[in-house]
């Protein structure tokens, strides 16, 4: 006659059952990786168009990492910011989802060049191609007046580009505030008077579902191109940096600063007033045109 051990089987049972359990929240948490193009951005979450989804939620966390793949091999990476992460960028995103089936980043990267032609249609903004003409029209001019300094034009063209590659996106973005911060000839400082109308800035915004704020640094066409396209930067970084250190601007609501140069000149550089108004840099509040409707 066989005998049976109940209380052995019952435990081997049990065993099993538990190996099983831990074998399925090891596969549900496994990590994975996808490519694809970023269609929307709103703070700590985007859309990736992916080959297999046209709309996969991506969870960006204090634990992201964010870098950029340099190198011809493409292995070498420079950590970015978040800022970087705009729409029509392709990335890579490695994580895990969640109980949404979102999935949460543990890692984004993209390519140096993808970042400054970042401009795919899928992205979900409508470009406005008579302001890209015009800008185009600007930087070619640019560019004619200074053929003597061609190695610093290109450099300075790359930079301007990327920018225009960035801030080509936001025609689908409603502007609901502006402050217009100017400097001296020469200066970065920001000058104390400003500081307040920036904190009031950054108040409003927070009031505003989805907002994200652009900031653009802008130089006179005084001096040399090189020095102008540095100022401009520097400007930018200055404002961006009472933002999110007086203002408390969380950094996933800034976009990365533009240094425009002395791309767009609003006044008559010939004159010392209209030098004056080029010496700026224009701060706004967007929101997503269509996160307002929603």
């Amino acid at each position: 006659m066989i005998q049976f051990n109940l209380p052995r089987i019952a435990y081997v049972a049990a065993i099993s059952l538990i190996g099983l359990a831990l074998l399925s929240t090891t596969v549900v948490a496994q990590s994975v990786k996808v490519e694809g193009l970023i269609k929307a951005r709103n703070g700590a979450t985007m859309v990736v168009q992916t080959s297999e989804s046209p709309n996969l939620v991506v969870v960006l966390t204090d634990d992201t990492a964010v870098g950029q793949v340099q190198g011809a091999l493409k292995v070498r990476r420079k950590e970015m910011s978040m800022a970087a992460l705009i729409p029509g960028l392709a990335v890579k995103v490695e994580g895990t989802y969640n109980n949404d089936n979102q999935l949460v980043a543990k890692s984004v990267s993209f390519k140096g060049n993808d970042l400054e032609r970042a401009k795919s249609i899928q992205a979900g903004l409508h470009e406005n191609k008579e302001q890209t003409k015009q800008q185009q029209a600007e930087l070619e001019k640019h560019n004619a007046e200074l053929q003597q300094h061609q190695q610093a034009i290109g450099a300075n063209k790359a930079a301007i580009d990327a920018a225009i590659a960035r801030f080509g996106q936001l025609d689908d973005y409603y502007i609901f505030d502006e402050v217009t911060v100017y400097f001296g000839n020469g200066k970065i400082k920001v000058d104390p008077k400003y500081s307040p109308q920036l904190l009031a800035l950054a108040e409003k915004a927070k009031t505003i579902n989805g907002y994200m704020i652009e900031v653009k640094g802008y130089a006179s066409s005084v001096g040399s191109v090189e020095v102008n396209q540095k100022l401009s930067e520097d400007r930018a970084n200055a404002v961006t940096s009472i933002l999110l250190q007086q203002g408390h601007v969380p950094l996933t609501r800034m976009l990365a600063p533009g240094a425009m140069g002395e791309s767009t000149q609003v006044g008559n550089d010939k004159t010392a007033e209209g030098q004056a108004e080029n010496r700026r840099v224009v701060v706004r509040v967007l929101q997503n045109k269509a996160i307002a409707g929603i």
